[in-house]
Parts: C-alpha cells; structure tokens; sequence
C-alpha cells in the first residue's frame, strides 16, 4: 500500500500548493499560537481555498477548548483534527470529523496501551518527546519502539527529512509519514525544492 504523506505547517498558500504539486495527500495548519507555524483564522482561510479536492485539510490542535474548536470548524473547511495535546479520547470524539491523536514517544510509553486507549483515532501519530514542546522539535525517536502489528495505524513524524524518509519507510511501512522543518527554508516557509525530494523519497522507499 503507497504511503500517504501530510506536509505539515503550512503558512503560505504558495507553500500549500508546492505540496499538492509535488503529490502531498494532505497538508497541516496549526491552530496554536505559541508555534512559529501558527496561522489564524484569515491566513488559513486563504490557504485552504486554494485547495484542489482530494487534498485533506488537517487541523493541528493542542488542548483548545471545546468551544474553541467548534468554532473553528464553522469558519474553516477542516477534515481531519489532529491532536497534538494531553487531549483525553472523549475529548476528541464528537466534531464531526475523524481525527488522529499524537503521541509523543517518552520513555515507558505503552504504544499497544495507548493505541486501545485511543481505538476511535484514525491513526496515532508518533513524534519525538522533548520536554515542553508539544511537536515540530525537528527530532527523531527510535523506530524500533514501533510494534510491527501497529505500523498500519501509524503516522511517522519526528526528525523526518528528504534523506531518512526512504530508509524509516522501509523499515516501518508505516501508513503515512508527516513532515515540517524537514522541508523549511525558515520555520514556517517551506521549500518547494525539499518537499519534491522528500516526495520522490517516499515513492523509492515504497517500492523497495
């Protein structure tokens, strides 16, 4: 099965562009301010409608309030919520949209645990851990922690870049693969250049 890919923290429509080019299957705004990716209602309107169909609209939450995200999802044409907080399970559950829960990989995590903890998730998504910092730490993890019987629920995240992509698909087979500062010229804008190579990176390792 190909591996699907999420370009993650859009800022500029023209960045959002150079991944569907490219062959991105989604592309990832974040809704939260302390971020350096962190778009408001306005920017990401004019990012998203530029959008072809079939281009997933991902929203990247952590810990917003429940009205908060209601009223998000009556402004913007968001597909999938992805959670990047200490967000319990019934917390994600009735927006009407499906949604994936990160995970960040500290010692002693109990993948198993949590992805049934988390049964109504599309995916987990799995980023490297650092202290205080929900995502984009630009790290990798062990991937040998990955149970093998999980890699088909997995997003890979963390540390990812055009020259390491080919080999963690490889060895993970992982559903899909997310990128940010893997493809940056700067935090928040993207190089269109990066994103095609990590892109071509995939397709090698999928068919490998």
């Amino acid at each position: 099965m190909r591996t699907r890919v999420k370009i993650c923290g859009i800022t500029r429509s023209a960045d959002a562009m150079a991944a569907v080019a490219a062959g991105a299957d989604a592309i990832g705004l974040v809704f939260y301010a302390p971020s350096p990716r962190a778009v408001g209602i306005a920017q990401a309107r004019e990012i998203l409608q530029g959008l072809p169909p079939f281009v997933a609209r991902v929203g990247l939450l952590v810990d917003m309030p429940r009205a908060e995200i209601t009223r998000l999802l009556q402004q913007l044409p968001i597909d999938l919520l992805q959670f990047h907080g200490h967000e319990r399970p019934e917390e994600c559950n009735g927006f009407g949209r499906p949604w994936i829960k990160a995970v960040r990989m500290r010692d002693g995590i109990d993948l198993a645990a949590m992805e049934r903890q988390y049964s109504g998730a599309s995916a987990l998504l799995l980023d490297a851990y650092e202290p205080g910092r929900p995502g984009g730490t630009g790290r990798s993890f062990d991937w040998e922690r990955i149970p093998r019987a999980l890699a088909s629920r997995v997003i890979l995240a963390g540390g990812l870049n055009p020259r390491n992509v080919e080999s963690a698909i490889r060895r993970l087979r992982p559903y899909a693969v997310d990128v940010s500062g893997g493809v940056e010229q700067s935090k928040g804008i993207k190089d269109a250049e990066k994103i095609r190579a990590f892109i071509e990176g995939v397709k090698r390792g999928d068919n490998s």
